[in-house]
């Protein structure tokens, strides 16, 4: 099961971090309005997800590239509470509403417990 998980967020993270570039419109709208070049930090961002990703495959580095997850999942939570802090009920897309924004945070508190998860169990079987 242990080895599904560490599989599961990789795939997660390889294919959002594709995302980014496939998408790039709709990833820059997460960008917080204060933070400059939201271009330049989506296409960033998105790399840093595919290479934290390639090295969860690898059992070797996957519960330092597990904690890195985390972090950078962590990180994350910047774009959805300024979110939340700016959110109205008239926004067009349920995702960018009160709501919808939280229900963001909450799946972001739960992929930041899954990374932690396959470092810590990662991390044991290595030792």
């Amino acid at each position: 099961m242990d080895g599904i998980a560490a599989l599961a967020l990789a795939l997660l993270l390889i294919v959002t971090g594709i995302m980014h570039w496939v998408f790039p419109t709709y990833f820059r709208t997460l960008v917080p309005a204060w933070v400059p070049l939201p271009g330049a930090v989506v296409a960033v961002s998105g790399a840093i997800e595919v290479v934290v990703g390639a090295f969860i495959l690898l059992p070797t580095t996957r519960a330092m590239a597990a904690w890195v997850a985390a972090v950078l999942i962590t990180g994350y939570l910047v774009s959805h509470v300024d979110a939340l802090v700016h959110t109205t009920r008239a926004q067009r897309r349920w995702l960018d509403r009160p709501a919808g924004v939280t229900a963001r945070i909450v799946v972001n508190l739960g992929y930041i417990a899954w990374a932690a998860a396959v470092a810590s169990t990662s991390a044991v079987q290595a030792g």
